[in-house]
């Protein structure tokens, strides 16, 4: 487990078109509380990068003013970031604790998440600690209307920045925040102005507690934000709001689970409705483990399932939280009890 927990914590800064997420990313840059992270984005240019101090660079990486190390993506993700990892190794750049990958241009989120869960190489060195979502506080209601892109973005964010705060009404907001909250329950919503966000509250949204470097498994899950009503079926169903599309629930196991019968659940879960699996956090009590084992897919990629030392408290149970696009619990729920029941029956 302390292996996984050294892993370099990444987070992905994703927001649709307009939504403000390279001025979030400007004012980061800026703060000294950064100075151990590296940033990766498409190009120095979109960042504006000239207003501000840049202490030393090279063709793809400088040193901020504030010791944040900012590099731009050249070619593929994949090699960008092996790179930067053999560059901080041999002591070519800043001893960097912490990554931020900026979508600029990439409306969806997935792929990233999916380099970092795929590649053995990166995974090694990489940990997804969270995906930072800016939306658009004057115009993230058309959007989520017209789009599905902006709704995707929001449902598999860890943490919800609501941009343009002034310049939107009270009731605009209040209207995005309620959304949200069905879109997305159990991600935090911080509001702000001018892209000015403490920093604090965007990192630390993974598995492990930054401070502590120990897993926080409530924090992570936060299960109790998906309640019956979180599944949100609403008595209005309309197919064509994208968010109505948008299904979020945990499913609970009692008993200890076979793990051959949760793992043949997932592929046919996966075969089947790949696409539709936005993203799943697990937590597993597996018959004959020393300890409980997390689990943690987008679509149809998953990490390798991490194994902690230790229950977080007296909760024995295996729950799963989902985030499904046009799939709704019941499905899912009968599937995921058929295969633990033929489980038992083999063991």
């Amino acid at each position: 487990m302390h292996e996984v927990a050294e892993r370099l914590p990444v987070s992905v800064l994703t927001g649709f078109l307009g939504s403000g997420k390279t001025t979030v990313l400007r004012h980061l840059l800026r703060d000294p509380a950064m100075a151990d992270t590296a940033v990766v984005i498409n190009e120095f240019g979109d960042v504006g990068l000239d207003h501000m101090l840049v202490e030393a660079s090279s063709e793809d990486v400088v040193v901020m003013d504030s010791g944040c190390l900012c590099c731009t993506i050249r070619g593929d993700l994949i090699d960008t970031l092996r790179s930067l990892f053999r560059r901080r190794v041999k002591g070519e750049v800043p001893d960097f604790k912490r990554l931020v990958i900026e979508t600029t241009g990439l409306a969806d989120p997935a792929p990233i998440l999916h380099t970092l869960m795929s590649d053995p190489l990166l995974s090694a060195r990489y940990r997804l600690d969270g995906v930072i979502t800016t939306v658009d506080g004057m115009h993230a209601l058309d959007q989520f209307e017209r789009q599905f892109e902006p709704v995707k973005q929001a449902a598999v964010a860890d943490r919800l920045l609501i941009t343009k705060t002034d310049l939107a009404s009270r009731d605009q907001i209040a209207a995005l925040r309620e959304r949200l909250a069905t879109i997305n329950p159990a991600a935090p919503v911080h509001c702000i102005v001018q892209g000015k966000v403490d920093p604090a509250v965007l990192f630390g949204a993974g598995l492990y507690d930054p401070a502590t470097k120990t897993p926080d498994v409530a924090r992570w899950l936060r299960e109790e934000a998906y309640g019956d009503d979180a599944s949100h079926g609403h008595h209005g169903h309309d197919v064509n709001r994208h968010d109505d599309r948008i299904r979020s629930f945990c499913l609970i196991a009692d008993e200890p689970l076979s793990w051959d019968a949760f793992a043949d659940w997932m592929d046919a879960l996966i075969s089947v409705h790949g696409e539709s699996l936005l993203r799943i956090k697990g937590i597993l009590n597996i018959v004959d483990a020393e300890g409980p084992v997390v689990v943690h897919g987008v679509q149809h990629i998953f990490h390798p399932p991490a194994m902690l030392d230790a229950w977080p408290d007296a909760d024995r149970r295996s729950r799963i939280v989902m985030i499904t696009r046009d799939l709704n619990r019941e499905p899912v729920e009968q599937m995921f009890r058929a295969f633990i029941d033929a489980g038992k029956d083999g063991t």
